[in-house]
C-alpha cells in the first residue's frame, strides 16, 4: 500500500468526487491547481500509478495518440463492464453509454457469432454531437 500523503488525500478526493468519469492527469493537475493544493504533474502520475496497482482506481489507454484515463472504483468496480464507451477524435471526451440497442448488439455477437465483448475495451470513436454541431457551423 503507497503512503497517505496529503497529495494522494487530494488526487482521490477528486477523484471520488468525479463520480466514475473517466478523468485525465491534465484535468486533476488543473483542478488541483485550482484549488489552491497544486500537485506536480510527476507526484500525480506515480500516485495514480499506486491506487491503480492497489485496485483502487482503472486505468485506461484508449489508443496510442492520447494520454491514459483514470477512473476511480467504487464499491461497484464492476459497473464499467456492462456498457459501451464512445470516444469523440475531436475534444476527447469519453462517453459510457447504457443502451438497449447495443445490448442487442452484444447478445446477437454472443448468439451469432459466438464473441463475448469484454466492455473494459469496447470503444466506438466519432464525433460527439457537440464537436458535429460545430462542425457543421
Amino acid at each position: 500500500m503507497g503512503y497517505k500523503t496529503k497529495q494522494r488525500e487530494y488526487i482521490l478526493e477528486f477523484l471520488r468526487s468525479c463520480g466514475g468519469r473517466h478523468i485525465t492527469v491534465v484535468e486533476i493537475v488543473r483542478h488541483l491547481q485550482d484549488c489552491g493544493t497544486p500537485v506536480g504533474t510527476a507526484t500525480v502520475y506515480r500516485n495514480l500509478e499506486q491506487l491503480v496497482e492497489e485496485g483502487m482506481v482503472r486505468k485506461y489507454v484508449l489508443d496510442g495518440k492520447s494520454g491514459a484515463c483514470y477512473q476511480f472504483l467504487d464499491a461497484l468496480p464492476e459497473a464499467c463492464q456492462e456498457h459501451f464507451h464512445l470516444k469523440c477524435t475531436q475534444c476527447g471526451r469519453l462517453f459510457h453509454v447504457s443502451c438497449d440497442y447495443l445490448s442487442q448488439l452484444e447478445g446477437h455477437l454472443l448468439e451469432h457469432h459466438g464473441f463475448v465483448v469484454d466492455h473494459t475495451k469496447t470503444v466506438l470513436y466519432g464525433l460527439c454531437a457537440d464537436c458535429a454541431k460545430k462542425n457543421s457551423a
